[in-house]
């Protein structure tokens, strides 16, 4: 195979792991994006004849009509990340080319944080951890509550990839697990082990929430107001997805009144205003969109697409096909 890789330095150095360079170099001829940055979309064509399979990242230029005019060989896209909604446009599904990324490989660092996240809110370490390093003397706060996950009613909102990890991860804890996806098949709810309900029930029912809900037209602002009035006192909500999907003013409200605890990786206005209402709340633990960067999940980013591709080599089925039909309802 003639094969592309389009992420610049720094990125792939850090994207792409000695094993997986290594297998990569031995399926064929490989060329590689050396320009310290992404090519435009003229760029990309000029460089896609003989292509056979284009490695993509972060920053791609969109893969449209014109771009696929040059692409006379291309047969598989690789993405080495997540979404793929910004850059594949109907045109490569038409021409029949495949499709596939490594979101999986950042669910298993996205459900690893959302788990964190849930166990922090039921210990408050933070609170403690401030008290010692303040000098403030000795004291065991009974008006924090420390809790168990155990027997914990836990509610996945989006049950897919990340979702799917976060629920066996919640699961190995001993929480009680129910999930609200419209698309999750009653056969593979089965299959986790979860109990599939409403939003509204999940939502005024759960003492922990973790929302791992994709970007569509109809997930936005799903949470909304009234439905963010639902969750009970006490309870724990993480949102490692997209601003997307809930109204950020709304929960600001409910937050402000102190009657649950959150913890929020996304955010509307990315980076986070220095003077956001979020930064002065006690109960709120911040992070900047860190929950899929680990050095184990960058790592292996590229070595999944790289993997995808030989299975493509060797007429085997591809383990994270995305396909036209899959872009309405993925993240």
């Amino acid at each position: 195979m003639k094969l592309l890789v389009a992420v610049p330095e720094p990125l792939r150095s850090q994207i792409l792991s000695p094993e997986a360079n290594a297998q990569l170099l031995g399926m064929g001829e490989v060329l590689w994006n050396e320009d310290g940055r992404n090519w435009s979309s003229n760029e990309l064509a000029s460089r896609l004849p003989g292509i056979e399979g284009l490695l993509t990242g972060w920053g791609i230029a969109t893969i449209n009509t014109a771009v696929l005019e040059s692409a006379d060989k291309l047969r598989i896209i690789g993405h080495s990340a997540g979404s793929v909604k910004g850059f594949i446009t109907p045109a490569v599904f038409d021409r029949g080319i495949l499709v596939t990324h490594a979101a999986s490989r950042i669910a298993d660092s996205v459900a690893e944080f959302a788990l964190t996240m849930a166990l922090i809110g039921l210990k408050r370490p933070e609170l403690y951890n401030k008290q010692m390093h303040d000098g403030v003397r000795w004291e065991q706060n009974p008006s924090v509550p420390l809790h168990e996950i155990a027997g914990m009613r836990v509610g996945i909102l989006g049950c897919g990839y990340v979702g799917q990890r976060a629920v066996r991860l919640f699961k190995a804890v001993g929480a009680d697990v129910w999930v609200y996806d419209p698309y999750l098949p009653q056969a593979r709810a089965a299959a986790l082990g979860v109990t599939q309900a409403d939003l509204d029930i999940i939502l005024h029912t759960s003492q922990v929430i973790s929302v791992h809900l994709p970007s569509t037209n109809e997930t936005g602002q799903l949470l909304s107001a009234e439905r963010l009035a639902l969750i009970q006192d006490g309870t724990i909500f993480i949102n490692t997805a997209r601003s997307w999907v809930l109204d950020e003013s709304a929960l600001i409200a409910e937050l402000a009144t102190g009657r649950f605890w959150a913890a929020i990786d996304v955010f509307e206005q990315e980076p986070l205003p220095v003077d956001h209402p979020l930064r002065r709340m006690a109960n709120v633990v911040l992070t900047p969109h860190v929950a899929g960067r680990t050095v184990e999940s960058y790592r292996n980013l590229l070595a999944t697409v790289v993997q995808e591709i030989a299975r493509y080599q060797a007429g085997q089925p591809l383990l994270y096909q995305v396909t036209k039909e899959m872009l309405t309802t993925m993240a």
